[in-house]
């Protein structure tokens, strides 16, 4: 029998844990899945500055993370 709500633990290698800056493809442009999202949240966030073409993936993911922190997602 499994339970549904059982909370699932990253694995070692799992990004959930790494670092952004520790990304071997960090330096990488952002994607498109985070430009969207990154600019959905900018505009409900009121900060449209948060937003800026040519981040990198780890730098989008870091302002992503900051603005869920803000808005308590």
């Amino acid at each position: 029998m499994s339970d549904a709500n059982a909370k699932v633990e990253p694995g070692p290698h799992s990004n959930l844990e790494k670092d952004p800056d520790d990304w071997t493809t960090g330096d990488d442009p952002m994607t498109d899945a985070q430009a969207s999202y990154l600019k959905t949240l900018s505009e409900q966030a009121h900060k449209p500055d948060a937003f800026a073409e040519g981040l990198s993936k780890a730098e989008a993911s870091k302002r992503i993370d900051a603005l869920q922190g803000e808005m308590g997602l």
